[in-house]
């Protein structure tokens, strides 16, 4: 919901937003302190305290920049965040990066290098993560590993949504808006007491939008939206000393996926079939607009992908100085998502990924201060089990669909898992001087992952037969597999009945750091943290088990120093950091050259030795009362600092030695402003604009051209009215009004490469009103 568009004129912040924030408890019993006007309580390290008192790298903003910047989705991040970066993966798995440290992979059911919560209740894989924008009060972005709090798999950082709480009165709110593509948006709120003790909320959003792609070779349209999720939040405090909070949310997409444009002709394997050459070496590639694309004709690309998700939050103060605190969480997603990765009407690729994901996780904590306050603490443990299920459905016709005369157009790559992690945590915080602070945490985890998969006929015996051939002639002895069953071959050259493999690791995460604070407007931080991301099992066409073995954890260590600095007798509000990661072990998905006939295959890497070093700067300042101007840029120089070598997306084997991360631009710019009038006693009026910059960067290793992904820079406007009571407001908006052509992703995942656009210029009008 939209908030009010008149902005005090102290609303400062080190995170680049203005808003106003109410004293909490923070755990362990002590009122946190009481923040001047406008200044931002956060909770990034699980305790309630000022933003520029905590001696880390966060950027925050609340539900009301979110809405009036179009943040609807954690992809948007990118608007408020800098340093953060989404890229689509080739079969739309969403991927985050922090400062460059992510990790792209296809498979749905990856943990993901930065991990994303709501009230700090896990949602442990990206996909899940689609409604998590509803309802919010506000997002806080930590950079750099956030292992020790968040778990093993947060190398690159965390984001923590906080949603709007029940009140203890009643309150609704509804916002209604219609734009380009014959877009509508319904999101809205009620929420007030039940009980005397007990109070609720509900929250909902609904994303329709008609199609936006059309073919580049017949009269056919695609890009159909139609997105619903919710929430129901219910607080219930029995006592002063004991507050549960139930968290029931969901949604379900039924909207199309985004199809690809086509690039060039490049068969996997050059020697091989050439039923595709004909098509294919004729298609031209794509002109340089956002709209055009290409598709299977009479094929749906309309997805069905629902998610569930129940928590439970309960705080028990039990005495002045201690807090324990449980988070129980179960969530549970399915996926059926088609893809056409090729970018023509031909049937060069169709993958669907069928998945199921349950999810289920504990965490029990101690918290409290002690030596009057000197000294804040924290002990706890985490349990985690999940149950993944990843299987792609691949539909083709390519240069190697086939063994020899036996020919086939569909598999099935198989992977799942079975996952359990444990963890015991720890963290200090010891004032030694008014001044002067030392910050230290730890974290044990052991994570067990049970693995089975392979290679499957898609039922229709053709995969079956074409490897029970091959089988034949490798093993020297006639060989059958029926239809829909593995096909991967062993070394002896027999089918396997199924791949199973385990990865049982453990590793130590920590972070020390001091803190100086001169006085009330500034803070000078150091940190050195050690964070580990666990191992990883592909969901590849694996014709041996070799290719299912997994990728082992990755380690970075970082250090960081930075500084929050409010000046100009507050008004301006400036943030620094400079960091160096030392990367070990880099997990990404890259390629490995099978051989004839087969070729070129996706296969997860482990780059044995990079690093990272960059800065970024940010600041939120008001000149005068009504203006309101945010800055945030971000510099990050990743590069490969030891020989390795790997096959390019053309099966050339190169050295990577020295390259920068695929996706990784060296530079990036946000930028916003707005300004806030009277029109009269009864009405207000505000006028907007915000931007962001990323400099070039590749979408894979090997410097290939047709990889590069330009630099671009996308402007946004806004402008609104609004009664001066806030009940009412009118908002008119644009995204990316200059109509900018930009590219998210390249891939080369069959016989073409394609690429993936940004949205068109779209604008519209959004009415709403509040009680």
């Amino acid at each position: 919901m939209l908030k009010s568009r008149t902005i005090s004129y102290c609303l400062l912040s080190s995170s680049m937003i203005a808003t106003a924030a109410h004293g909490q408890t923070a755990p362990g019993g002590s009122t946190a302190a009481q923040p001047v006007p406008g200044e931002i309580i956060v909770t990034a390290q699980k305790r309630a305290e000022r933003l520029n008192d905590v001696p880390l790298s966060i950027t925050a903003a609340s539900g009301a920049q979110l809405a009036r910047q179009g943040v609807v989705k954690p992809a948007d991040l990118e608007k408020v965040v800098p340093g953060f970066t989404y890229q689509p993966s080739s079969y739309g798995t969403p991927v985050f990066t922090i400062r460059g440290i992510g990790f792209f992979e296809n498979s749905l059911a990856v943990a993901p290098a930065v991990s994303v919560y709501v009230d700090q209740v896990p949602l442990p894989y990206s996909q899940m993560t689609q409604g998590a924008s509803l309802d919010l009060e506000r997002v806080e972005a930590l950079k750099g590993p956030q292992g020790t709090l968040f778990g093993q798999n947060s190398t690159g950082g965390a984001i923590n949504y906080v949603a709007a709480k029940p009140t203890r009165d009643f309150h609704t709110g509804l916002d209604l808006g219609y734009g380009r593509f014959n877009a509508f948006d319904a999101q809205g709120f009620i929420s007030g007491p039940l009980t005397d003790t007990m109070q609720a909320r509900f929250a909902f959003r609904s994303e329709q939008h008609g199609d936006w792609q059309t073919s580049e070779t017949r009269d056919a349209s695609l890009g159909h939206r139609d997105f619903l999720t919710g929430r129901a939040l219910l607080d219930w405090q029995p006592s002063d000393t004991i507050k549960f909070e139930l968290n029931a949310n969901g949604w379900r997409d039924h909207s199309d996926t985004q199809a690809a444009q086509f690039v060039e002709y490049s068969p996997t394997n050059p020697d091989g079939y050439k039923d595709q050459e004909p098509v294919l070496s004729a298609y031209k590639p794509a002109p340089n607009s956002d709209r055009v694309a290409d598709w299977d004709p009479n094929t749906s690309l309309r997805r069905h992908d629902y998610f569930y998700q129940i928590s439970l939050r309960g705080d028990w103060q039990i005495n002045d100085a201690i807090t324990l605190s449980s988070i129980t969480a179960y969530s549970d997603l399915k996926v059926h998502a088609p893809s056409d990765t090729d970018g023509t009407a031909y049937n060069n690729f169709l993958l669907t990924i069928r998945g199921r994901i349950h999810s289920f996780s504990q965490e029990l904590r101690l918290s409290g201060n002690a030596f009057d306050d000197k000294l804040k603490w924290m002990v706890g443990g985490n349990y985690g089990h999940d149950r993944t299920a990843d299987d792609q459905r691949g539909d083709y016709t390519a240069s190697n669909s086939g063994v020899g005369p036996f020919r086939y157009n569909a598999f099935i790559n198989s992977n799942h898992q079975v996952i359990d992690t444990k963890a015991a945590f720890g963290s200090l915080d010891y004032k030694l001087t008014r001044q002067v602070s030392l910050q230290g945490s730890v974290r044990y985890t052991r994570a067990d992952d049970d693995f089975t998969g392979c290679l499957r006929d898609a039922g229709d015996g053709a995969l079956s037969a074409a490897f029970g051939a091959l089988s034949s002639e490798l093993s020297g002895s006639p060989t059958v597999i029926p239809p829909g069953a593995c096909v991967t071959l062993g070394p002896d050259g027999k089918p396997v009945p199924i791949v199973r493999s385990s990865l049982n690791q453990n590793n130590v995460s920590w972070r020390g750091g001091i803190s100086w604070k001169p006085d009330q407007n500034a803070l000078l931080y150091a940190n050195v943290t050690k964070g580990y991301k666990a191992g990883s099992y592909p969901t590849i066409p694996g014709l041996n088990p070799e290719q299912f073995q997994p990728v082992t954890q990755e380690s970075l260590l970082a250090y960081e120093a930075g500084f929050k600095l409010t000046m100009l007798d507050r008004t301006l509000n400036l943030d620094g950091a400079a960091f160096y990661y030392k990367y070990d072990n880099k997990q990404i998905l890259g390629y490995i050259n099978t051989g004839v006939p087969f070729g070129n295959l996706p296969g997860l890497v482990s780059i044995p030795r990079s690093s990272v070093r960059g800065g970024e700067l940010s600041a939120t300042w008001h000149p005068v009362r009504p203006l309101t101007i945010r800055a945030g840029a971000t510099y990050v120089d990743s590069r490969v600092d030891k020989h390795f070598l790997t096959p390019d997306p053309f099966s050339n084997l190169i050295d990577i030695k020295g390259e920068s991360f695929p996706n990784t631009p060296k530079w990036q710019l946000t930028g916003d402003v707005e300004y806030d009038f009277p029109l009269s006693d009864r009405l207000n009026a505000y006028v907007g604009a915000s931007g962001k910059y990323r400099s070039g960067s590749v979408a894979a290793f090997g410097d290939n051209p047709e990889f590069r992904l330009p630099g671009y820079a996308l402007l946004d406007l806004r402008a609104g009215i609004e009664t001066a009571d806030h009940r009412w407001h009118i908002d008119i908006w644009g995204r990316n009004i200059t109509d900018k052509f930009y590219l998210i992703h390249v891939s080369h995942v069959v016989d073409t490469v394609a690429r993936v656009t940004g949205m068109p210029a779209t604008y519209g009008v959004t009415v709403g009103f509040k009680y």
